[in-house]
């Protein structure tokens, strides 16, 4: 099944069935996600955690949440029950932020998988508090591409670099979570944020002329970047839900970067 990057509600109630529903929520102060999906969640979605299935622990140097290898995460995959072929629709209650990390991780590996528009907040059918636990299924061990992800050193080459969070955090105002303030000389601000409107993404051409304005044009010359990974990848869904391409990720981003000896900008311009 070939599935746009963004899914609407209702286009999600006439796929159930035939789609595997993953509920991805995560909260940056430590709430459990596990806990929110007992609490009420779509009919036959299974839990993904973010720290234990799309991450590795974290590694000195290596930021907060580096890449699984290619083999856990394929054994997280199968102990989902997701399978080669299967498609896959998640969703979060914070706009997608989280649940867009796992939806790029399988698009960038050419599985069928998309992001549902408002998440939780947007569905409207009844919800289940028993967990879902799938049979473990067949799911084969795939090599992360080199086109899709970036390292440090590799920042310097790219056409046009991205900052996804908040405009506090990119100037330097504050920092909640990482040893430094500040951002990545060169970086221009494009909170995950403003990808948003009355907790839904904007509409398409809305996000295109957004992107525009910011300097893309073909979202392959582009890399995107945020505290540690997770809500960049917001920014690298809207892009290419809004027919920009596909752009990449430097998964170390903010919290690699700031445990380091490089430079930091501050302020509201690029540096």
């Amino acid at each position: 099944m070939s599935i746009a990057p963004i899914v609407t509600a209702g286009q999600l109630e006439g796929l159930i069935g035939d789609v595997v529903v993953c509920d991805v929520r995560w909260y940056l102060d430590g709430s459990s996600g596990h806990d929110a999906y007992l609490r009420g969640h779509i009919p036959g979605a299974v839990f993904v955690d973010m720290d234990t299935q799309l991450a590795a622990d974290p590694a000195e140097g290596g930021g907060r949440h580096p890449l699984p290898s290619p083999e856990a995460f394929a054994e997280s995959l199968r102990s989902l029950g997701i399978g080669l072929d299967d498609t896959v629709v998640a969703y979060d209650d914070s706009g997608g932020v989280s649940a867009g990390r796992f939806i790029w991780m399988l698009r960038v590996l050419g599985q069928p998988a998309a992001l549902l528009d408002g998440g939780l907040l947007s569905w409207s059918g009844p919800l289940e508090t028993e967990p879902n636990v799938p049979d473990p299924v067949d799911s084969p061990v795939r090599p992360w591409s080199d086109t899709s992800f970036v390292e440090a050193e590799d920042l310097g080459g790219a056409g046009l670099l991205l900052d996804a969070r908040s405009p506090e955090r990119y100037r330097g105002d504050s920092e909640p979570m990482d040893s430094r303030a500040g951002h990545v000389p060169g970086a221009l601000n494009a909170p995950w944020a403003q990808n948003m409107s009355d907790g839904c993404f904007r509409p398409v051409d809305d996000l295109a002329t957004h992107y525009l304005d910011l300097g893309v044009s073909d979202a392959a010359d582009v890399v995107v970047y945020c505290g540690s990974g997770v809500s960049a990848c917001h920014d690298l869904l809207a892009m290419e839900h809004a027919g920009l391409g596909r752009g990449r990720l430097y998964v170390g981003s903010w919290s690699q970067w700031s445990a380091t000896d490089r430079p930091a900008a501050t302020g509201p311009e690029p540096g």
